[in-house]
């Protein structure tokens, strides 16, 4: 069982990482690259958002709407809890770090709608998984955000010093970054896939 939830934790966040192999959460991610602190910040952000939504969401789908039989206001309670911890989350970040608050701006509100946290949530339900699985697959999902995240931000702190074409410069050639980071995640296929 460990070595098993050990295997959706490590292929959550390598070969089926949710923004580089889904291309889930493409906005933040793009627009918070910039700076490595505020990426940090919105990954740290993310992951906690992600593993209490699906944690609490499997509980309310498995224990609420299928023994009613009401599975289909999943998406609609899925979003309510979201909702719900975002605003949690937006006023922790508010109230101990307004450096982190003010630099993420518009995007920090803007979790309610990341559809990688609405993804992993529907995947769980697709999947059928438990409990443990549901934790485990929530937590690697949210840490495999935030590795494509920090990376994409490394990589755009150095790009100020490059000499990038003028039609490239900003999302095109975070675009660019992008593909050839999913590219990288795609060799770890062999090692790590989940069923």
């Amino acid at each position: 069982m460990i070595t098993h939830l050990l295997i959706i934790f490590c292929a959550s966040i390598l070969t089926n990482n949710i923004a580089l192999t889904y291309f889930l959460g493409m906005c933040p991610f793009i627009a918070i690259s910039k700076d490595l602190r505020t990426a940090f910040g919105m990954g740290i952000a993310v992951t906690f958002v992600m593993t209490l939504t699906a944690t609490i969401n499997w509980c309310l789908y498995e224990y609420i709407l299928v023994p009613n039989g009401v599975e289909y206001l999943a998406y609609v309670t899925f979003i309510l809890v979201i909702a719900a911890l975002v605003q949690i989350v937006e006023m922790i970040i508010e109230r101990f770090s307004s450096f982190l608050y003010v630099s993420m701006g518009i995007f920090l509100p803007l979790i309610t709608v990341n559809c990688a946290i609405l993804g992993v949530s529907l995947f769980m339900v697709i999947r059928n998984y438990s409990f443990f699985e549901v934790v485990a697959y929530s937590l690697g999902s949210g840490l495999g955000w935030m590795l494509a995240i920090l990376a994409m931000a490394g990589i755009r702190s150095k790009l100020r010093f490059a000499d990038v074409p003028r039609g490239l410069e900003g999302a095109g050639i975070t675009l660019i970054i992008a593909g050839i980071m999913a590219l990288g995640f795609m060799g770890f296929a062999g090692i790590i896939s989940l069923q």
